[in-house]
């Protein structure tokens, strides 16, 4: 695969409106839907009620049972007639219902899906998006809440991108849908009904490229999905306690921006990396690590994860204990060696 996939063409827009996230992903299939008839969308009650975030509201109405349709519930029947049809020249937009929910389909996706195009020597692509709402904050219960990127990051043959806005989930959606390869796409599902006032378009970051998205001089913060709000909550407060963040917004977890990240951590020589998965070979481990070996004369402190804990999810009047917040990355931004710089 190459590193980044060029924009589609840029969609029309008007002027900038307030969007949630669920509505600008709803925006994006169903702009897909109505460019592309080769564009279908299925999974569980994705038809007329929707699906369960109201993500595909109102799209079987408007296209027909012929392109938006509900599915047994059989999530690896649901990916490996998906892979089929993909194979035949359509391009499939998949519904994982929850995070946990897609582990049944996991043989499929990293069996046939990942590595399809490789057993074929590059004769067969299967253009097709498997969207997951993964991760917490939403008082879900077991099984509801998983954080289970490190998973498809780690299966070679899969992109693998995330949103943190209504904007930017409906450019990465429209460019997942548009590229030649497989895409796993996980929606933060506690962002779902966060709202922003913007144009919706494909212009800007393509996948395999991160965003910082506030500028700062001492502490890069590294984060994506549902703990970039978190990571710039982060900033704002420290920012009274006289640090002064750069919070970088990964974007795309596979593949990695290592231009953009390692250029941030030279300048600041500090770096912070945040995410809901437990810190055990999770993906902060991998960014740590790229860091180091490309960073490491740059490097005024060792670099700190601030993650889930190593435990199944907790129940719902637990979770905040256990995800990522402000106090939190702000601890690890005081443990980051300051006094030798006034040794």
């Amino acid at each position: 695969m190459s590193t980044t996939v060029q924009p589609v063409k840029a969609v029309e827009s008007a002027a900038a409106q307030s969007f949630s996230l669920a509505g600008a992903l709803n925006r994006a299939l169903g702009d897909a839907l109505a460019e592309d008839e080769r564009v279908v969308v299925l999974g569980e009650d994705v038809g007329p009620l929707g699906g369960v975030f109201r993500v595909t509201d109102g799209l079987a109405a408007r296209f027909g049972d012929t392109r938006v349709w509900d599915t047994p519930l059989a999530e690896s029947g649901i990916v490996g007639t998906a892979i089929g049809m993909a194979m035949n020249g359509l391009r499939p937009v998949v519904e994982m219902q929850f995070d946990a929910f897609a582990y049944p389909a996991f043989e499929q996706i990293t069996s046939h899906l990942a590595k399809m195009h490789n057993r074929t020597r590059g004769r067969v692509a299967l253009p097709m998006v498997v969207r997951i709402p993964y991760g917490g904050g939403i008082g879900g219960v077991e099984h509801h809440c998983d954080s289970s990127e490190v998973y498809y990051t780690h299966s070679a043959g899969l992109r693998v991108v995330t949103c943190s806005t209504p904007g930017d989930g409906y450019r990465l959606l429209r460019l997942a849908i548009d590229c030649p390869d497989p895409v796993i796409f996980l929606e933060p599902k506690r962002r779902y009904w966060a709202k922003e006032t913007t144009e919706l378009t494909t212009d800007g970051p393509s996948i395999g490229q991160a965003q910082i998205v506030r500028s700062g001089r001492d502490v890069t913060v590294i984060t994506y999905g549902g703990t970039v709000a978190t990571a710039l909550e982060a900033a704002t407060a420290g920012a009274e306690e006289g640090y002064d963040l750069e919070v970088v917004d990964l974007r795309s977890l596979n593949p990695f921006d290592d231009e953009t990240v390692t250029a941030s951590v030279r300048r600041t020589g500090r770096a912070v990396v945040v995410h809901e998965a437990g810190g055990f070979c999770g993906y902060g481990a991998e960014v740590a690590a790229r860091l180091t070996e490309q960073c490491f004369h740059h490097l005024a402190a060792p670099i700190l994860r601030v993650t889930g804990f190593d435990i199944p999810y907790p129940p719902p009047k637990l979770e905040a204990h256990h995800l990522p917040s402000p106090d939190r990355i702000l601890d690890a931004v005081s443990r980051l060696q300051w006094e030798d710089e006034n040794a």
